[in-house]
């Protein structure tokens, strides 16, 4: 949810936002006078419950004759307080609607439009080239006997999968290559829920335009979550923190559900585009002002990551019309997949500012003692996708794959993978 003050001094602002991501401008004005409307009506019952009292107060030090002279005063006066808070109320109920249906305020410099026009930041590492034909990760990972697809869906239907064998042992030690790096970061690792109540999932701005996306459990009333994100954005909720030792910092790692709703025909090959994954995802609560900048510190501990593993890829600030309702920037870091000639994301990293810190009452005490809303913010460091990138770029022509040397370790120090007779 945006700041109501934002709102009321700075709607131009807003609206801008609002334009850059291709969202109803209109919905401002609406909000504006909703504000208006709900300060009206409260401040009327404030003053109706003041007269109550003041009256209620004369009732008691009337005589037996006084009082019952008031008896019809005071039935009006208590009919005309409950209609004023019921007023009051609807208002507050429609200006909740409409301020929550208005994206976080993109950050200066976030690229307007749609998905197509991000804007290109960087490009990092040589693309690998091949003397031989290069085969895509599902053929590699058949051959490895490392990727599964058709048993997954005679078992669980379309875009299932199971990693067997080294395929299991690769992500585990992806997995556990990224957990020690944020360890090194100061990040505190959780195993976090993966059903989450709606308030939770409503609160991270997950139940907006993109709801079709999350898988529900009507008989529970629970959600799926598509990403630890969400538990780790709940873990706080309704809470002052202590940030004056710095931001606080977790490190989530858990099994992550998507519908792929829209994504009828696409990305049906192999294990790009999923219902079911592993991550790790990087979340930290900060104050307001240093949010831009620990931004900037989650993309290098991603970057760094990438480049351990010697992928190729590249950085685009993601547009606005592209963030989700809850981000005020976005960047997400993109790997060349040889066989597809193309960059496909592997992770993304948000700046979520205090939108989603408002919605779940997630605040710092500042040093006048008052409380006001953390910055939240989020970032994958290792997740199944990245295997596609892995296994492509680093294979041989017999359908061997060479290991990256920091991921050796993690795999009893085995350098290369071959091919299963």
């Amino acid at each position: 949810m945006i700041d109501p003050l934002l709102l009321r001094e700075n709607p131009k602002l807003v609206k801008a936002s609002q334009a850059a991501r291709g969202d109803s401008v209109e919905v401002v004005d609406a909000a504006l006078a909703a504000d208006a409307e709900r300060r009206t009506t409260i401040s009327a019952f404030e003053q109706l419950r003041a007269e109550q009292n003041v009256f209620g107060k004369r009732v008691a030090t009337a005589t037996s004759d006084e009082k019952k002279a008031l008896v019809a005063q005071v039935q009006e006066l208590a009919a005309r307080v409950k209609a004023a808070s019921q007023a009051a109320g609807d208002a507050e109920a429609r200006f909740g609607d409409l301020i929550r249906s208005i994206g976080n305020p993109v950050i200066d410099g976030v690229p307007a439009g749609g998905e197509e026009n991000f804007v290109t930041l960087r490009e990092v590492g040589g693309k690998p080239e091949f003397d031989f034909e290069p085969r895509d990760h599902l053929e590699l990972g058949e051959l490895l006997a490392a990727i599964d697809t058709g048993r997954g869906a005679k078992v669980s239907g379309a875009r299932f999968y199971y990693l067997r064998g080294i395929g299991a042992r690769l992500e585990l030690a992806l997995m556990n290559m990224a957990l020690d790096r944020a360890l090194a970061a100061g990040f505190i690792p959780l195993i976090t829920p993966t059903l989450v109540k709606p308030e939770i999932m409503q609160g991270t701005g997950f139940l907006g335009a993109h709801s079709d996306e999350v898988y529900y459990l009507p008989a529970d009333n629970l959600y799926l979550t598509g990403t630890s994100e969400v538990a780790l954005a709940g873990y706080h909720a309704d809470e002052i923190l202590d940030l004056s030792n710095g931001p606080i910092r977790y490190a989530g790692w858990s099994t992550c559900y998507r519908r792929e709703a829209g994504s009828h025909g696409k990305d049906t090959r192999g294990i790009i585009r999923v219902h079911q994954f592993n991550k790790l995802e990087m979340f930290v609560y900060t104050l307001p002002e240093d949010a831009e900048e620990e931004h900037e510190r989650l993309l290098g501990w991603q970057e760094a990551m990438l480049q351990s593993l010697g992928l190729s890829y590249r950085v685009i600030d993601v547009a606005a019309g592209d963030l989700g309702s809850s981000a005020a920037r976005k960047y997400d870091v993109e790997a060349w997949v040889p066989t597809q000639g193309a960059y496909r994301e592997l992770t993304s990293t948000s700046n979520c500012t205090t939108f989603q810190a408002r919605r779940l009452d997630t605040r710092y005490r500042t040093e006048s003692g008052k409380t006001t809303p953390v910055a939240t913010l989020n970032g994958t460091l290792a997740t199944t996708r990245w295997l596609v990138a892995l296994l492509e770029t680093h294979q041989q022509a017999d359908g061997s794959v060479r290991v990256p040397e920091p991921l050796r370790p993690y795999l009893g120090g085995l350098d290369v993978i071959e091919p299963v007779a």
